[in-house]
């Protein structure tokens, strides 16, 4: 079995440097893929209250902690605040709402999943809209809401917090105000999308990068990304005796970030793991900057009129 090594965030917690995203993955899939994840070595696994799945992921965790496969501690565990609990009052809440989801004590990192705040209807309607059907939003200012998830970490609830989908100006507006740093900012990243200012903010000040989306999301409802055909890629994949999307895990996690790729095969979850027997070289490197275009999968255009809209 292999594990993957990990990286200290800054508040001195280990992160293993790659992870397995669950995005979209539900029912026996979803089962089916945490529990080869964590057979395989895997251990750190991101969900969301989003993705209305964390109840399956926290059955299959407390399987393998009952079997004594895993220790609690051994798994870092990553959810996130869905954008309807923003009002600061409703923070606590949806945490034990997620605690209690995924049947642990803690979270080991809890990101606000995005900075625009969305009306409140039922813990249901995840995207409630207007007659005009428009987005239902409300204009709750991001810094209430992290400071309420600040007060997660005092009452031992959550370990690390973090953003996800902020841009730089967002970051460093709450580098300015907030009482506990982020501990990562998780962001679509893959080589067609990678924001360098924003990676630079975060390295000054010691934020791990989380890259979602790290394989330019090759499914069969969009073209296969350029950069997995191109002829110095698939000469590297050869080279190294690897696959091109091995080679483009190993380029995210030499440009220091934490991929997560998604993954419901076995074959899949295995070959993701694989990538910490090489290192690609600086050519190799500046190779993959051909293809940042700033392409964005991700817009989430429901948002786009909103004042923190952060794209």
């Amino acid at each position: 079995m292999k594990l993957a090594p990990t990286v200290k965030l800054n508040n001195g917690y280990e992160m293993p440097i790659l992870g397995l995203g669950t995005y979209n993955l539900k029912k026996s899939r979803c089962v089916d893929a945490v529990r080869h994840a964590l057979e395989l070595g895997y251990r750190h696994i991101d969900t969301a209250f989003l993705y209305r799945n964390e109840g399956l992921v926290g059955k299959v965790l407390g399987e393998f902690v009952g079997a004594r496969k895993v220790q609690r501690e051994q798994v870092f565990l990553v959810t996130k605040l869905w954008d309807i609990y923003h009002e600061p009052k409703r923070v606590q809440y949806a945490c034990e709402l997620q605690l209690k989801q995924l049947d642990v004590d803690y979270i080991d990192l809890y990101l606000m999943h995005s900075p625009v705040g969305v009306h409140y209807n039922s813990d249901e309607d995840m995207m409630p809209h207007l007659e005009n059907g428009e987005l239902w939003t409300n204009n709750v200012d991001y810094l209430d809401t992290y400071k309420s998830m600040e007060q997660l970490v005092d009452l031992g609830l959550v370990r690390s917090l973090g953003l996800s989908n902020f841009n730089l100006d967002q970051l460093q507006r709450l580098l300015l105000s907030c009482r506990i740093k982020p501990a990562a900012l998780q962001i679509e990243c893959h080589p067609e999308l990678v924001q360098i200012p924003l990676m630079e903010l975060c390295k000054l000040h010691n934020i791990t990068v989380v890259a979602y989306s790290p394989l330019g999301r090759p499914t069969t409802g969009r073209p296969l990304p350029e950069f997995y055909k191109d002829t110095k890629v698939v000469e590297m994949a050869k080279k190294y005796q690897k696959t091109p999307a091995q080679v483009v895990l190993r380029y995210l996690i030499d440009l220091g970030t934490v991929p997560i790729p998604k993954a419901a095969q076995k074959g899949h979850l295995k070959e993701n793991l694989d990538v910490f027997d090489f290192k690609l070289t600086t050519e190799e490197l500046l190779h993959f900057e051909s293809f940042n275009r700033g392409q964005r999968i991700w817009k989430f255009e429901k948002a786009k009129h909103h004042q923190y809209y952060p794209y």
